[in-house]
């Protein structure tokens, strides 16, 4: 019975002693990592524990790894942030966006492109808040965020979105406040009224909730100010999407056709700090307006999709084709990384994320930029050719691998992780 127990221990103490060499759960070995944050832009490793990103160093052993990604040749971000989607899913008729048929499930459109991270844009109102909540945030591996539609039904389409007495302030301040982790801002989208009460009221909210307020605006007709908007409206930190739509006359656009110029105040609005986000849609970009502004260094302060079943099936495709077009049009790489990491971060404040700093969350996107003869287009069916495309190859969520294209990690297997 002695001896047993010595064995026993011995085998306890063995146990021990290999947990405690596995130093750690996955090390990226020599990718070209581009962290905007920090400033970094060249060949380094990325080795993660304990669900956080441990270290960014050259050459990170791999000896006591659990995992370990081959990411030569490839770059390395952090886990990319869709700050506008929608995906309150349901099976309800006649609810569009809000657990309706259009919306869509976040873990099938999300890893396969190197998201990590959505905002859903709105699909939700106070009201139907709780529903999406615990049937599609608190289901996803996709960390889902969520910005809460001024209208208390949320985004069910027609005449539920004019209803001017369900956009109630102070109860989606409430809403939004009891919620703090997971409701980042307020969505006002597809009003027709001819005047401003969505927009007020939004940001009447925006300021008991200390959030900022992301607008689709447009419908109305003749088209109301966007120079009033931008400078009477909204604050500094709100947030203008769709900002490449050509939706004239119900929604003025950004390019002065007389002159082929982004107009002046434009300009004045960035200087203030109105956020200027993609926001891509079934019918919310085109060339028309994203050249022009492109050849001026008018880029956007971040990219996002508006991905519902609509833009999925249309123009648009997903994030990383959305980010595919601004390399295309010139947007520099670093730059395009940025747009779709660590400012979108700042921008709905949660800047843990978007970033691979010593203890952030271990959220990774690790991915190649294919050479080739590729085809771009709008809704329009505005074509541009492009040489390279963004192609997701590993996908790290909470400091486990969660998408593996081509087989990149050794040992191969999802979910394992930390575990």
């Amino acid at each position: 019975m002695k001896k047993y127990f010595l064995f026993c221990t011995a085998a306890i103490c063995m146990f021990s002693f290999s947990v405690q060499a596995q130093h750690y759960s996955i090390v990226i070995k020599g990718g070209h990592v581009i962290d905007p944050k920090n400033s970094i832009d060249k060949i380094m490793d990325v080795a993660i524990l304990d669900g956080k990103v441990a270290k960014v160093a050259a050459n990170i052993s791999t000896a006591d790894a659990a995992q370990v990604v081959d990411a030569k040749g490839l770059y390395v971000s952090p886990g990319l942030i869709d700050m506008h989607s929608h995906n309150f899913q349901g099976t309800t008729p006649d609810h569009y966006l809000s657990d309706g048929f259009g919306a869509l499930n976040p873990d099938g459109f999300t890893f396969r492109v190197g998201v990590t991270t959505v905002v859903d844009a709105g699909s939700s109102g106070w009201k139907s808040f709780p529903k999406f909540k615990q049937n599609v945030i608190d289901q996803s591996k996709t960390r889902v965020l969520a910005m809460l539609n001024i209208v208390g039904e949320g985004m069910r389409g027609g005449a539920y979105e004019q209803d001017t007495t369900d956009m109630n302030s102070k109860m989606l301040a409430m809403v939004a406040n009891s919620n703090k982790k997971t409701i980042v801002g307020i969505k006002v989208a597809h009003y027709e009224g001819h005047e401003w009460t969505a927009v007020d009221h939004a940001v009447a909210a925006g300021n008991k909730a200390n959030i900022p307020v992301m607008i689709d605006f447009g419908g109305a007709t003749p088209a109301l100010s966007l120079e009033e908007l931008f400078m009477t409206h909204l604050r500094k930190g709100d947030i203008f999407t769709h900002m490449y739509g050509a939706l004239a006359p119900s929604r003025e656009e950004m390019i002065d056709k007389a002159t082929g110029k982004v107009k002046s105040y434009f300009y004045t609005a960035r200087k203030k700090g109105i956020i200027f986000d993609v926001g891509y849609g079934g019918i919310s970009f085109a060339y028309s307006q994203a050249i022009p502004a492109m050849k001026e260094g008018f880029y956007p302060n971040t990219i996002s999709t508006d991905i519902h079943t609509g833009s999925m099936n249309n123009a648009m495709k997903d994030m990383m084709s959305v980010m595919s077009k601004f390399l295309e049009m010139g947007m520099p790489l670093k730059d395009v990384i940025k747009a779709s990491t660590w400012e979108p971060a700042q921008v709905i404040n949660r800047e843990e994320l978007g970033n691979l700093s010593e203890g952030a969350p271990a959220d990774v996107t690790v991915f190649d930029i294919r050479k080739g003869k590729f085809g771009f287009f709008d809704y329009t069916g505005h074509k541009e050719s492009g040489t390279e495309k963004f192609e997701c190859e590993v996908t790290i969520r909470d400091g486990k691998v969660v998408y593996d294209l081509n087989g990149n990690t050794t040992p191969i297997g999802l979910g394992h992780g930390d575990h």
